[in-house]
């Protein structure tokens, strides 16, 4: 019989848990392995190999926890940056507040892997076209 491949449960379970964290006015910390490929996080803050996020709304901007990677803008020491943790380098998230949460169990990415996409450039405005209306008078 062959083996069954399922996605892995990381996503889902982040994404239940932050969501009842944020339903209970409590502050997400996503706990990021920052050896795993792929990590773009801000390296001043790394220490021992992890850095610790602050993913609460008010911190993360455009947020998105997606199955294979979650990524957002923030602020660190006033600059803005962007961030990028594939899933396979989610190692806990916890509550700042009283430390609710989870370590996730190590599960095979290998399948489910994404690089970072480019950043989004802002394209040059075209002149906007004449009017084809003629004025009469």
């Amino acid at each position: 019989m062959s083996e069954l491949k399922l996605t892995p449960k990381r996503p889902y379970l982040l994404r239940a848990l932050y969501q009842w964290m944020l339903d209970n006015q409590l502050t997400p910390h996503l706990v990021v392995n920052t050896e795993v490929a792929g990590c773009e996080v801000p390296e001043q803050f790394i220490q021992d190999g992890q850095i610790i996020l602050n993913i609460a709304p008010a911190a993360a901007a455009s947020l998105q926890l997606n199955d294979d990677a979650i990524h957002f803008s923030a602020r660190f020491a006033g600059q803005s940056q962007r961030v990028w943790v594939p899933m396979a380098a989610a190692v806990a998230l916890y509550a700042r507040e009283n430390g609710a949460g989870t370590i996730f169990e190590d599960e095979d990415f290998s399948a489910w892997t994404s690089t970072p996409s480019p950043e989004p450039r802002d394209e040059p405005q075209a002149k906007p076209k004449a009017s084809h209306l003629k004025r009469i008078k």
